[in-house]
């Protein structure tokens, strides 16, 4: 098997690498010190540059003037991202726009792809329905009224919603009972935000819809378009806790090598040394797994499991994986992991937030049980 990727693949990481060089963690007040969000809006600067590097549209057709890559490719820039921990919708915009290239009308694509891909329009996803822990559809009802769909429900936890034009409501139809996808302006009637805040520092927002008309050309209704969103929400949040965790064991590496006991680096010291090794261990299963789930995406290749399968295992590997490392560079970092001056406790911050996004662990063990169950393997 050949695991190296493409040449495109390749080119998007260099262009990604080369647009978050500059970027610092920092350049936003503690979390650990706001009592609100640490700002008012995302990094417009950064996000213009990710537009002129052609990183929005990455996974657009080239009729939407895209390049046509899939998800791994995707994945790749996240991780580079998180790193830095980049204050962008990458995620989120990209996935509601492929989805709606992929299961939207003519009319809409017309309207929106181009124009995302360009990073004029910004578009979010709210996934993570009432409390987080039940489907996101199942937190709104949708039912048809002639040429229109009204939506009434509450969606909480939406990221960047403030800040975005668009949000990418799932909800349950009444008419069908099949899950629906609603593209809802950020402003319209019967569309009410309230702050919310992630452990990030970031605001989210509570979106409640009361009786919100929406065109029916504005309305995904394909079999199968709410799922293949929250998969690739999904499994970009592992490619962004994976590099998160890589930059995370190199900001370790770097200090426990200065840093000195006895007349020596700790790094040499055994038990450093150990600890250091499992969490790299770590990180080669969160990639792995990632990396099977992302390619399982983008080829649509079969396997004794779905694809969904795989994703529930890169969830877990990332959840777990990526609050271990967290955890073990406090440790070994010792007092300054929790100065804020330092960086660590904002990547510490951030952690959580992915752990916790889209369900943790737990949730996904579970899921991944129903599907051994269903699906016994040989």
């Amino acid at each position: 098997m050949d695991f190296t990727f493409t040449e495109e693949q390749q080119a998007a990481v260099e262009a990604a690498r080369a647009v978050f060089a500059g970027v610092a963690p920092d350049g936003v007040p503690s979390p650990a010190l706001t009592a609100g969000a640490v700002a008012d809006d995302f990094d417009r600067a950064l996000w213009a540059k990710l537009a002129d590097s052609d990183l929005l549209s990455l996974l657009l057709d080239a009729r939407h003037g895209g390049a046509g890559l899939d998800a791994v490719a995707l994945c790749l820039v996240l991780r580079e991202s998180a790193k830095v921990l980049a204050r962008v919708p990458l995620l989120e915009s990209t996935a509601a726009a492929v989805t709606v290239q992929t299961y939207g009308g003519e009319e809409l694509k017309a309207d929106l792809l181009a124009r995302a891909g360009r990073g004029e329009l910004v578009l979010t996803v709210a996934a993570n329905g009432r409390t987080g822990h039940d489907g996101a559809e199942l937190a709104v009802t949708a039912r048809p009224e002639g040429d229109l769909w009204v939506l009434d429900g509450i969606q909480t936890a939406v990221p960047w919603a403030q800040n975005a034009d668009f949000v990418l409501v799932p909800a349950l139809s009444t008419d069908s009972g099949r899950s629906v996808l609603a593209l809802v302006p950020r402003v319209h009637e019967g569309a009410v935000l309230a702050e919310q805040f992630s452990t990030s520092g970031e605001r989210l927002g509570e979106l409640r819809l009361d009786s919100v008309r929406v065109p029916a050309r504005d309305v995904i209704d394909a079999d199968g378009a709410w799922k293949s969103l929250r998969d690739l929400l999904a499994t970009g949040t592992c490619a962004l806790a994976l590099g998160l965790g890589e930059g995370v064991l190199g900001m370790t590496s770097e200090y426990t090598s200065k840093r000195e006991q006895f007349g020596f680096p700790v790094a040499t010291f055994q038990a450093v040394a150990v600890q250091a090794a499992d969490r790299y261990i770590d990180l080669r299963a969160m990639e792995a797994t990632l990396w099977q789930a992302a390619w399982r995406i983008g080829s649509g290749a079969g396997g004794a499991l779905p694809a969904s399968g795989d994703i529930a295992v890169a969830k877990i590997w990332a959840s777990e994986g990526v609050r271990r490392v967290v955890q073990t560079a406090q440790h070994l970092h010792g007092g300054i992991g929790a100065d804020t001056d330092y960086p660590l406790h904002r990547y510490h911050a951030w952690a959580k937030h992915l752990e916790l996004s889209l369900g943790p662990a737990a949730a996904h063990e579970e899921a991944l049980g129903d599907l051994l169950a269903a699906h016994p393997l040989g």
